[in-house]
Formats: C-alpha cells, structure tokens, sequence
C-alpha cells in the first residue's frame, strides 16, 4: 500500500502540473503561439541539454558498453507491439486514414513530453540511462517506420513517397545523446560553469513539460473527446499490451543470459505505458488522414495515463 500510496503522490504532482497550464492557457494567459515556442524550447534547447548532462554524470565508459546491450529488451517490446497492431488492423478492419494512427499509438510512446518528467518523477535521474535507452530505440521506431505508415495511410488512398528525413531520425535531443557519449569517451571534464549551465536549463523540461500537455489538452477541447471501437482497442494496446510485452521479456531475459537491473526494467515498463505521440494529429493532417481520430487517442491517451501509472507502479513493484 505505501508504494501504490508514494506513486499516486507523484502523479498528483504531475497532474497538479499540467492542470496549471490547462487553467492557464483556458483563462487566455498564453499568446497562440506560446504552446509551440515552449515545445521548440524543450526539444532544441532544454531536452539536449537535460540528456548531456544525465549522460556525464550518470555514466562512465564502461558501463556505456554495458547499455548497448540493453536495448534488446525495448527492441523486442516494440517490435512485439507492432507484430500485434498489425493483426488488429486486420481482424478490426480499422479504415484507411486510421491504420497509421492506430499502429504508431500501440508501437510507439510520447517519451519527451510525458516519458521524461515523469520517469525523473517517479525514479529520480538515477534512472535516466536507462530513460535514454528506451528514448532512443522508440526515437527510431517513430521517425524511421512509424512515420511511414502514417505517410501512406490516408483518406484519398493516395500512396505518398516517403524520404527518410534525418532531420526526424536524428532530432536534437538524440543529438545531444550522441553528443554527450562521443564526450563521454573522450574522459574530458567539463568546466563547472558548463556544467552548471547545463544543469539549470535541462531543469526546464520537466515542468515546461507537463504545462505544455496542459495547454495541448486545453487546445484539444476534453468535451470532445470519444471512445469508439478504433479507439479502445488502440488505447489497450498503448496501456495494456505494450508495457506486458516488455514485462514479459524482462521476466524472459534470463534465458538469453541478459541481467535486467531492477530499476531499469521499472523503467522500461513505464516508458511502455506512456501515452501516445503528440504529434500524431500533425502527422496525420500533413498525410489527409483521419485528425480527428488521432486527437481523439492523443487527448484520451494523456487523461488515461493518470489513472494507469499508478497502478501500473503498484505491480512492478
């Protein structure tokens, strides 16, 4: 009971966060375009600087050996996840315009905006490694497959050339990770007003994190939102199949003589169970697929995760 009691304690702060920005952003406090600077602010300036500094504190070069290991454990929970999207497009029948939506919200999680501040919430930045495992694997997954289905997925049955877009495999928080690894190899030190500077601005992320959810949900308008046929089936892949896969493979992980740290496989599993991508109704704008169907299942998928994490908490501990 006291662990269940200490998770709900730390999603309520979360929540308490993001009920800011909503009230704020329903009271008309922000500009129109406040929503997207503080995205730009968090994904190009604060999120790099947040992982750069996690790395050099949090890692040495041998265990950054010891982590390319580790991201088998995710690779497989992904590719399991959309192994299984694919068959419920089919035996569901999802309509074209949906697939993409429906297969990116069970393979793939919304690790920046809610991932993040909400594992350094729940396991503190002792946990980021492992964080960075799994934003990498589903970094990759999302701009260099997911993508692609929801690119040639759309209502006109127009079939869309896709270009692989560096731009999206390599975004500036994996940048930074990169970054921050090729440093760490090097076994300089980074100057204390580097490093402090560092540290005040990945501090950014996570409250300007969760006020931004609260101005996306305030946008999206709650009363809108519905549950059809498309949409429960998604949501118990995002919240129930997902994060079981990987439990299943951490459990399985001994059999292939992989040692799954406690904390990481916590970790792992909560990344799993994390709402899907914001950017689900942009994408499927830009490809004329069903918007309202993927802001449907972002808006339900971020209300939801409130009441999953906790429980979610309670069994893997």
């Amino acid at each position: 009971m006291a662990i269940f009691l200490s998770s709900i304690s730390s999603v309520v702060v979360i929540l308490l966060m993001i009920l800011l920005g909503y009230i704020l952003q329903r009271k008309g406090w922000f500009a129109a375009t406040f929503g997207n600077n503080i995205s730009k602010l968090i994904t190009q300036i604060a999120l790099p600087a947040s992982i750069f500094i996690s790395v050099q504190q949090n890692l040495t070069r041998s265990s950054l050996l010891a982590l390319l290991e580790d991201m088998l454990v995710p690779f497989l929970g992904v590719i399991l996840s959309y192994i299984f999207a694919f068959i419920l497009v089919k035996v569901l029948k999802v309509p074209i315009g949906r697939c993409g939506t429906f297969i990116n919200t069970i393979a793939n999680a919304n690790t920046i905006f809610i991932g993040m501040p909400l594992n350094i919430a729940l396991f503190g930045n002792k946990a980021m490694p492992y964080f960075l495992i799994y934003y990498v694997i589903n970094t990759v997954s999302t701009w260099g497959f997911g993508v692609f289905l929801i690119k040639n997925d759309n209502l006109n049955r127009e079939k869309k050339g896709y270009k692989l877009d560096l731009k999206k495999i390599l975004p500036m928080p994996l940048v930074g990770f990169i970054v921050a690894v090729i440093w760490l190899m090097t076994d300089w030190q980074l100057p204390k007003f580097a490093s402090e500077t560092f540290t005040y601005v990945g501090n950014l992320v996570t409250p300007l994190s969760l006020i931004y959810i609260g101005i996306v949900l305030a946008n999206s308008g709650i009363k809108n939102i519905k549950i059809d046929k498309d949409t429960l089936w998604a949501l118990i892949g995002r919240f129930i199949f997902a994060p079981a896969a990987v439990a299943v493979l951490i459990h399985s992980s001994g059999l292939i003589h992989l040692a799954v740290p406690e904390l990481m496989g916590q970790t792992f599993i909560v990344q799993a169970a994390t709402p899907a991508l914001s950017v689900l109704p942009i994408l499927a704008n830009e490809a004329h697929g069903d918007v309202d169907y993927a802001t449907n299942v972002v808006v339900l998928s971020t209300l939801l995760f409130v009441i999953v994490i906790p429980i979610l908490m309670f069994i893997v501990q």
